[in-house]
């Protein structure tokens, strides 16, 4: 069994951090861009939720790819791009009771209040979609894509009998988010009928409606039969009611479908009472549901609650359990990831899992495999691993699932104890195991292929540059290409000139290449040669660097010299250490791990190579408002007596206004309440101006 968060060592978790951004970001391409999904929804966002409860309670350690900042998954080729005015969100999840608890008591708490009604939804397991309304007309439809982006599936919406052409009494300007899906009914027919004609049939009805939806010719949509309910909305010109179930019924009177499950709970105890109605009717409802969600009813509470980076404060998901199976392990595979980590993989025997085929499974580390944790308790009442066992495997949301269990009943006497390796498989460097770490890391650094490559594919990912073309199979392939090839970040942005220098094997006539998409790369690539400091300081691959941070130092410092300039001098104790650590959620691993990327030659010679090559904009301030904080630095201290600090903060970064953990010479303003000790008196010491909560409140147009 997994090892719990609250158990955890920070080595533990770093190296579990590690092996959850890889599985998660392979689910979220299967499931959102190939809709070939490994793993049910509620898996994932079980693996997910493990994820974000480390990074909770080891903030320093956050990946700069780590799971909680992504949403959704790249578009396809072949649509148009249609960027959503406001994004198109995840949601946070619960598994158990208790966690319904813990979500509304972080609702009362932020918001200082004792009550709280909330509605509860089934949870449709389909694809996501935002149609926009213009006068009542439907004028476009987008998939989620990244939560950013989507693709324009306009006319093929447009022969889904449920979304209306026309709207009765609708705002001059509408955004109705909701899911498409297929009925169990329906889905059965369609295979059928897919079976006769000797054409693929689909895994499940999600495949089904995915597939159905994002197909290039609008015809074979319309042949589909697909349907949609709304629960959701994105722009909107005018309110469509003052609380979630009266917009709701505003969907119905419009003329959409909307789920006749959906109810108004007034406490915990009603929302899993209804959870637990549903999830008895689930095998009777004729669609797929793979949850419960629950959302605050009042809006004006939903606007203070706001959003973290890629979920709402005010929602939450109620997901259904994952499954177990039994099969043999044939091998124990070592992979090296970016940071040199050595990390074990079971290959087993094909088993079927919940509906999904599993062959891989994590073994997170050697001592894993050994039967114990980090500190030498035991695990699995200290049973090891070896190959040729008959294992439990356990789908919690893992493409990579997890082994849980051994039957040693079933072990072959001549199995010997796994020998983890002390070398690097890729590269033959020692693989060091540093005390208090549960992880065995490859020295080899740089030298060592499979770790310059994974850096590579980070860089190229989504947060980082994206370059359109530049994938994961193409960042190996010119890795090891001896004619054009890229070792380092830098070596991208040379890669046109390169093949224009070379008189032989251009890129044009390779395999996997042709003139026009030899020349599309080029393209994609220069066009990446402006890029935000924030998606480059997040694309070094810096550890504990993920995207949330990437931004707050960003933010932090406004512009690439500055950033560079403050990095380089950062030393434990003097002042530029110190305003490093003023930025909110930056600690001492985090800097340090920043600070020894900067003074290391090799790391600082590719960073210092890498912007010779490129524009770096600097940090635009987002306020969803006009405001006059927008851009300042501001910390709070003390109580604060009419909204909560968590509030206070997520208010100012709405406005635009940075928000830092400690007072420096960068501060703005500092915002003090009662009891407002060390920081209310190096503001006066610096000079920074102070203010209470109520000229807070009035500055921020709160009253």
């Amino acid at each position: 069994m997994d090892i719990a968060v609250h158990d955890l060592d920070q080595a533990q978790a770093q190296a579990e951090l590690a092996r959850l951004a890889k599985v998660l970001g392979d689910a979220n391409a299967s499931y959102h861009t190939l809709d070939a999904p490994d793993i049910s929804d509620a898996e994932y966002d079980a693996l997910k939720r493990r994820n974000a409860a480390i990074e909770a309670r080891f903030p320093d350690l956050k990946r700069a790819d780590s799971p909680s900042d992504q949403v959704g998954g790249a578009i396809g080729a072949g649509f148009g791009k249609v960027a959503h005015r406001l994004r198109m969100l995840s949601l946070e999840n619960a598994f158990a009771e208790s966690d319904v608890s813990d979500f509304d008591d972080r609702v009362k708490r932020f918001l200082n209040i004792s009550e709280v009604s909330y509605t509860a939804e089934p949870k449709i397991d389909g694809l996501s979609l935002n149609l926009r309304y213009e006068d009542g007309h439907l004028v476009q439809a987008a998939t989620r894509g990244d939560g950013e982006v989507g693709e324009d599936v306009t006319e093929n919406a447009r022969t889904i009998s449920d979304i209306p052409q026309t709207l009765r009494a609708a705002p001059p300007l509408l955004e109705v988010r909701g899911e498409v899906y297929m009925s169990h009914a329906d889905f059965a027919d369609l295979n059928a009928r897919q079976m006769a004609r000797g054409e693929r049939v689909f895994a499940n009805p999600r495949n089904a409606a995915a597939g159905s939806l994002r197909q290039l010719d609008a015809a074979i949509t319309a042949a589909r039969p697909l349907r949609f309910f709304a629960y959701a909305w994105g722009v909107v010109s005018q309110p469509l009611g003052s609380t979630q179930i009266a917009s709701i019924e505003a969907f119905k009177l419009m003329g959409f479908q909307v789920n006749p499950l959906t109810i108004l709970c007034q406490t915990t105890a009603d929302m899993v009472a209804q959870y637990r109605k549903i999830e008895a009717m689930r095998a009777t409802l004729g669609y797929d549901i793979d949850g419960v969600v629950y959302k605050v009813n009042d809006l004006s509470l939903q606007e203070r609650l706001g959003f973290r980076s890629t979920t709402p404060r005010w929602a939450i998901a109620h997901k259904f359990p994952a499954e177990l199976a039994w099969t043999r392990l044939l091998a124990i595979d070592i992979q090296v990831g970016r940071t040199g980590a050595l990390s074990p993989v079971a290959r087993l025997q094909p088993v079927t899992v919940g509906g999904v085929v599993v062959a891989n499974a994590t073994l997170h580390n050697e001592d894993y495999i050994a039967g114990r944790d980090s500190k030498g308790a035991l695990i699995r009442a200290g049973k090891d691993i070896r190959l040729g066992d008959w294992v439990q495997v356990y789908r919690a949301g893992d493409v990579i699932p997890k082994v849980a269990d051994v039957d040693l009943s079933q072990r072959n006497s001549a199995a010997q104890p796994f020998d983890f390796p002390v070398i690097c498989p890729e590269c033959g460097s020692p693989a060091h195991r540093e005390p208090g770490d549960s992880v065995r890391r490859c020295s080899g650094g740089l030298i060592c292929p499979a770790q310059g490559v994974e850096r590579l594919k980070h860089f190229v990912a989504r947060g980082a540059f994206d370059i359109e073309g530049l994938g994961a199979k193409q960042v190996e392939m010119f890795f090891a290409d001896p004619d054009l090839p890229v070792k380092q970040p830098a070596d991208i942005f040379t890669l046109a000139q390169r093949d224009a220098d070379n008189p032989f094997k251009k890129l044009k006539n390779r395999d996997g290449f042709g003139e026009k998409s030899a020349a599309n790369l080029f393209a994609a690539i220069e066009a990446r040669r402006t890029i935000p400091l924030d998606r480059l300081i997040f694309s070094l691959a810096i550890r504990h660097v993920g995207e949330v941070a990437a931004g707050v130092i960003a933010r932090h410092y406004g512009t690439w010299p500055e950033f560079e300039a403050a990095v380089t001098s950062a030393e434990p104790g003097n002042a530029a250490w110190a305003d490093l650590l003023s930025a909110d959620g930056v600690g001492e691993v985090l800097a340090q791990s920043l600070t020894e990327a900067f003074h290391n030659p090799a790391e600082r010679a590719a960073i210092d190579a890498l912007a010779a090559q490129l524009t770096i904009l600097p940090v635009q301030v987002r306020a969803t408002v006009a405001s006059d904080i927008a851009g300042k630095t501001l910390v709070f201290t003390g109580s604060l007596e009419k909204m909560t600090r968590a509030e206070a903060k997520a208010r100012a970064e709405a406005l635009g206004a940075k928000v830092a953990g400690s007072v420096s010479a960068k501060t703005d303003l500092v915002i003090a309440g009662p009891g407002a000790g060390s920081k209310a008196k190096e503001a006066e010491r610096l000079g920074v101006a102070l203010i209470d909560e109520d000229a807070w409140i009035a500055l921020a147009g709160l009253a």
